[in-house]
């Protein structure tokens, strides 16, 4: 009985390699020489992988008060990909499990249509600034008990500096 079991798994695994590989191992037949596919007899340069070109945030910072003005966008980038999966910084995007952060910037908090925030954040009458913000993230939990945010905060003042940064240039902060 196992030796039936083990033939089957294999037969089942070669026949989904199979089809996932296309084409049945059959390779394609070489280019021919002509004038629309001539053959070079020079060596082409190796290409190189694309990879991304460092982002120059000195104009979308510029405007940015210190310490934002000089902290670094893709590091900011980076670091708020620990909030991607619970917020959303497009205007107009949708909350997820943590309300949309686009225009968060002296906004009360608890203030999203639509969201569904704990007792503690409705009692709040705190308004967001990049300050508190860099406290907020620091620790949830502690900076305001009650809330139902589970992350347990940005641990170096760099990356908190950076997300902040990266936020406030995403979601159209303006200091006015």
């Amino acid at each position: 009985m196992t030796f039936f079991k083990t033939s089957a798994f294999a037969l089942a695994s070669a026949a989904l390699l199979t089809a996932c590989g296309g084409g049945g191992g059959e390779t394609p037949a070489p280019a021919e020489n002509t004038v629309e596919n001539p053959v070079s007899s020079e060596t082409a340069a190796p290409e190189t992988p694309a990879t991304p070109a460092a982002v120059d945030n000195s104009e979308g910072f510029a405007a940015l008060p210190e310490p934002y003005k000089s902290a670094d966008y893709n590091r900011g980038k980076r670091t708020f990909k620990l909030c991607q999966s619970c917020h959303t910084l497009a205007d107009g995007g949708p909350n997820l499990v943590g309300p949309n952060l686009y225009g968060v910037f002296g906004r009360q908090i608890g203030a999203v249509e639509g969201f569904t925030y704990s007792k503690a954040v409705q009692d709040s009458d705190i308004v967001w600034t990049p300050e508190i913000l860099a406290e907020w993230l620091e620790s949830p939990r502690n900076f305001l008990p009650g809330n139902k945010m589970s992350f347990a905060g940005v641990r170096k003042p760099e990356d908190r500096t950076a997300v902040i940064a990266y936020i406030m240039a995403e979601t159209g902060y303006s200091d006015e």
